[in-house]
């Protein structure tokens, strides 16, 4: 193998290589973009779980209210 056919080889591999790592740069990218993507509606479902949690004890509390006002508990309170 001569000199020239040698560094065409070589040229050759290495365009390849360039053209995967482009493609895998592109595949990073949308990765990227659907982990930002999973990120934003964990933090919605996070928020949506809070806020359900919420509205639960406060309706815990305004039962343990009206119970105390009724004179209905029959057990100690947690």
């Amino acid at each position: 193998m001569t000199a020239e056919e040698l560094a065409s080889l070589t040229l050759e591999h290495l365009r390849a290589i360039r053209a995967t790592q482009a493609d895998h740069g592109d595949e990073l990218a949308a990765i990227r973009l659907e982990l930002s993507a999973m990120g934003q509606q964990l933090a919605g479902l996070t928020t949506a779980v809070y806020s359900g949690k919420s509205e639960l004890d406060s309706l815990k509390r305004r039962v343990e209210r009206i119970e105390r006002r009724l004179d209905l508990r029959t057990d100690p309170p947690h």
